[in-house]
């Protein structure tokens, strides 16, 4: 079953959040959508996800099976689709 059925008629009523670790200081926190973006690539090299960490400011970027990208978008990250300059 797909996010996307399981959730489908629903409504929103509690802000979506999800557990992430930051693997400069090895934080582990949870963060809403609107402190995610994802980006789809044509590969699973260039499909990934990315965010701040909370507790020391750095930069992550961690790649992004299909699963993870189908919880991300159902939860509403934002989602830039990246295309192919060839």
């Amino acid at each position: 079953m797909s996010v996307r059925t399981a959730f489908a008629g629903m409504r929103r009523v509690a802000d979506v959040v999800f557990r992430a670790g930051c693997p400069d200081c090895r934080g582990s926190f949870e963060l809403g959508a609107g402190a995610l973006r994802l980006a789809i690539g044509a590969s699973s090299k260039t499909t990934f996800y990315s965010f701040t960490c909370p507790e020391c400011g750095a930069s992550v970027r961690k790649p992004a099976g299909e699963r993870v990208v189908e919880l991300l978008t159902g939860g509403g990250v934002r989602t830039l689709r990246l295309h192919s300059t060839l």
